[in-house]
């Protein structure tokens, strides 16, 4: 943390030098962690600026909270450094409620968009209106064992339901892999689950957070539950499921009795990543699969977890103009292709899916897309915090989740939350 905060620090005074002394100005743009990517790209825009401007890359912390944090708490102040941040989708809505990003010019609004991915165009948007620029998108998909699913007889080139897949773990008692910890990835999982059964966890949104409804005790809420206990209870779950985050799955995954787990696309680099390290065989990675994500009920598509980054132009830069032209080079399709092949972040264009180098580095590809065609955001909320501390609270851990009363506890404590009269 120490570390994020001199980088910010520093970024700050770059960006007042930049203006000082008369040369180009310098926007600062603060990034979430990642392996190098950003930093590559804000080089090649710069380059691309001809002078205009240049682009320095600050890093906020490696949660998401922790970023949001930071940016909220600076923005507050009418922070002017702040040009550019790759924002977790989630958040927007409060940036944008709160009047910390900068109005999308409709030309660049109509610019970005185009040939975006539905679930990345909603998960910039906030009250029918673009307020971020569409970056990088991510989303989860079955990733399975060939030849497991094979030998269970299950037909992978049709849609699979949670069912089907417990069904097979059982049957060639394999581990299933999901996120089950008391963390942002319990409610990635269960908003998954209930828009897959149909339904939403905010079924009406309001302007006073009192006044939202809450879409945990209907029928789609409680077949959510259904399929999370049943995950949890089905015996192929890991001695630590109440903890398991995403590498855990794919930890699972990768050893002996690997079978099935819902994660992101990094599953496939870092198995090869491990492949090249000595420590997995590569006879294990040739037998990895992917489809797309289980369906709740088999005449249901499934609505996978959409997730990423997106750019939002702070509303006190003093370069708004410059700072939506840096945004557009950062999210051009030859960036997007480059950051999928080297960071392993899938684009939000879905031409950048039939780029060569990404076809060849994610055999996936097209499962990739096809997931987050079909990607549900995250309830679009302010109080976006307020909303998935409650639900990791309540359905945690997944094995004493009660699909009859477990929804109304949950709406009873996260109505409250939002009304101020109980604490997280």
């Amino acid at each position: 943390m120490a570390g994020a905060a001199a980088l910010l620090v520093a970024a700050g005074t770059l960006a007042a030098c930049g203006g000082d002394s008369g040369g180009p100005p310098t926007l600062t743009w603060y990034t979430n962690p990642d392996a190098g990517g950003q930093a590559e790209i804000a080089s090649r825009c710069t380059d691309a600026a001809e002078g205009r401007y240049r682009i320095s890359t600050a890093v906020l912390p490696r949660d998401a909270a922790g970023q949001r944090e930071q940016l909220v708490r600076r923005l507050a102040a009418s922070d002017s450094s702040i040009d550019i941040m790759s924002l977790d989708p989630p958040f927007i809505p409060e940036f944008a409620e709160a009047d910390f990003l900068a109005p999308v010019p409709d030309d660049v609004a109509e610019r970005v968009t185009e040939g975006v991915v539905q679930s990345a165009v909603e998960g910039s948007t906030w009250r029918d209106e673009l307020v971020a620029v569409p970056f990088w998108a991510n989303t989860q998909v079955l990733w399975y064992r060939a030849s497991v699913a094979e030998a269970a007889g299950l037909d992978m080139s049709q849609p699979v339901t949670w069912d089907d897949v417990i069904q097979a773990a059982q049957d060639q008692d394999v581990l299933i892999g999901a996120q089950g910890a008391r963390a942002e990835s319990l409610t990635v999982w269960f908003n998954a689950l209930i828009e897959s059964a149909g339904g939403s966890i905010i079924d009406e949104n309001a302007d006073a957070p009192e006044d939202i409804t809450l879409g945990l005790d209907t029928e789609p809420g409680r077949r959510a539950a259904e399929v999370m206990r049943a995950v949890a209870d089905s015996g192929q779950v890991s001695s630590a499921f109440s903890t398991e985050n995403e590498d855990a799955s794919a930890t699972g995954f990768e050893g002996e009795r690997g079978g099935f787990q819902v994660n992101y696309p990094f599953v496939y680099a870092r198995g090869q990543g491990a492949v090249e390290a000595g420590s997995l065989e590569q006879s294990v990675v040739d037998d990895y699969a992917a489809a797309v994500y289980p369906r709740v009920d088999e005449d249901t598509p499934a609505a996978p977890p959409y997730g990423g980054i997106n750019l939002g132009i702070g509303a006190f830069s003093a370069h708004t103009d410059l700072a939506f032209e840096a945004a557009e080079c950062i999210v051009s399709e030859e960036n997007q292709a480059y950051y999928f092949v080297h960071d392993g972040n899938p684009a939000s264009k879905a031409a950048v899916f039939d780029d060569p180098d990404v076809q060849e580095a994610f055999p996936q590809a097209d499962v990739i897309r096809e997931s987050l065609e079909l990607a549900a955001p995250r309830p679009q909320t302010p109080y976006y915090s307020e909303v998935s501390g409650g639900i990791q609270r309540e359905y945690h851990p997944p094995a004493s989740v009660d699909p009859e009363s477990t929804p109304a506890t949950a709406t009873e404590f996260i109505t409250a939350v939002l009304a101020g009269e109980q604490l997280l």
